[in-house]
């Protein structure tokens, strides 16, 4: 009787050494005094130090910053209201070929993807001369067309659970569309629109290849600098930088959870406070 949950254990605990064994042995050599990144010296803050005060790395991650927060934002305005448009009107001509144009970037490997946006960015410098380079407002229109495509989905999955009969009872209340949309719906898939967010910005963040085809000389990402060391061998300070990127990362994926605890607290608070006012 008892083999069977231990057995699930025992795939659970592999599973999750798999993971995360090999990231906590980079955070550990962060801190090798050593210069060779698999064997230990000593115990050492020097990398982080070095790291700090790396100006083309801090360049880096500004720009990747800068990138990831800008094409994060657009991604997600621009995929609640095609998640909106796909979850609440079921019928409209041209529906299938928008479906389809919007789901495309899914499947859509990032070679392919890559090479079509800088296939548009040259032709369109040649027949309207804009862009004149390519740099963050190329990689932004880019990331902004792939990761919307995740946002999409998960507001349009968060809308077709959600219960059309609340939106309705407003409406039968007297509230226009509009504050239905801003006082009702959005409101309720906060937590899918900050998810989307999210997901988005991690994506645009991470991204190498579609990158590396819409980047110009001058404007190098995190993760493209960080490939170009690694080729060449991998050194202390990338485990350092690789540790703050973790660390980071993990705050934030804590502070998203918290939001999103409160925001379900919230509304089930108040759903509780309009079945008692009904009853």
């Amino acid at each position: 009787m008892n083999r069977r949950p231990l057995f699930l254990m025992s795939c659970l605990c592999f599973g999750f050494a798999f993971l995360y064994v090999p990231i906590l042995s980079m955070m550990f050599f962060s801190f090798n005094k050593s210069r060779l990144a698999t064997v230990w010296g000593g115990f050492s803050f020097q990398w982080y130090g070095k790291l700090f005060a790396n100006d083309q790395i801090i360049k880096a991650t500004v720009l990747s910053l800068k990138i990831a927060l800008t094409s994060a934002t657009f991604a997600t305005i621009i995929g609640t209201m095609a998640g909106i448009a796909l979850a609440r009107f079921r019928v409209f001509r041209g529906r299938t070929l928008f479906t389809g144009l919007v789901t495309a970037p899914l499947i859509m490997p990032e070679v392919i993807t890559g090479i079509s946006s800088l296939m548009l960015f040259i032709m369109m410098a040649e027949w309207i001369g804009w862009p004149g380079s390519r740099g963050f407002t190329t990689i932004t229109i880019a990331h902004i067309t792939f990761s919307m495509t995740y946002v999409t989905t998960i507001v349009q999955s968060r809308l077709s659970s959600m219960d059309v009969s609340i939106e309705e009872a407003a409406m039968d209340l007297g509230s226009k569309p509009w504050q239905v949309l801003t006082d009702v719906t959005l409101p309720i898939i906060f937590p899918a629109i900050l998810s989307g967010w999210l997901l988005a910005f991690t994506i645009s963040l991470d991204d190498v290849v579609i990158t590396s085809f819409t980047t110009g000389p001058g404007n190098t990402t995190l993760p493209i600098l960080i490939w170009s060391k690694v080729r060449l061998g991998v050194t202390p300070d990338i485990n350092a930088l690789a540790t703050v990127i973790v660390m980071v990362v993990a705050v934030g994926v804590a502070l998203a959870g918290y939001i999103l605890h409160r925001s379900e607290k919230r509304r089930e608070k108040d759903i509780q406070m309009a079945i008692a006012a009904n009853t």
